[in-house]
């Protein structure tokens, strides 16, 4: 489980969300969709997550807070790089590996830079709000 960073900020009048997660030395950033659950996520942040390997082709990491998911598109196909919440879990999965699509997987956003990291991504993550 995760564990909330010194502050958090709402997300409010915020064109784009973005997130940084930070691992290894090493830097991926999430462009988020505007759907409730990518909302529910960025106002949690920032946080410091441990990383599982799942599945040999997504990282998980489980915020402290499930995240609602009304208003929020499924997954159809997960390219490399998609961002994505398994509401049955309560788990973020971040894919390194192309998916297709599973019931109760939730389209979060998708990386902007370093989606290349996700594969190596090991031990705590750092996961904060991306200043514009």
């Amino acid at each position: 489980m995760c564990s909330p960073g010194a502050s958090t900020q709402a997300a409010e009048n915020l064109t784009t969300m973005k997130i940084s997660v930070h691992a290894n030395g090493t830097t991926t950033v999430f462009e988020l969709n505007d759907s409730p659950a990518a909302a529910a996520l960025y106002e949690q942040l920032p946080l410091e997550c441990p990383v599982e390997d799942f599945a040999s082709n997504e990282k998980i990491f489980y915020p402290p807070s499930k995240l609602t998911t009304s208003d929020t598109p499924l997954v159809s196909k997960a390219p490399v790089g998609t961002l994505a919440y398994y509401a049955p879990w309560g788990n973020v999965v971040m894919f390194y590996q192309p998916f297709g699509s599973a019931p109760g997987l939730y389209a979060l956003g998708h990386a902007v830079s370093g989606q290349e990291q996700i594969g190596s991504m090991s031990g705590t993550l750092q996961i904060a709000q991306e200043k514009p």
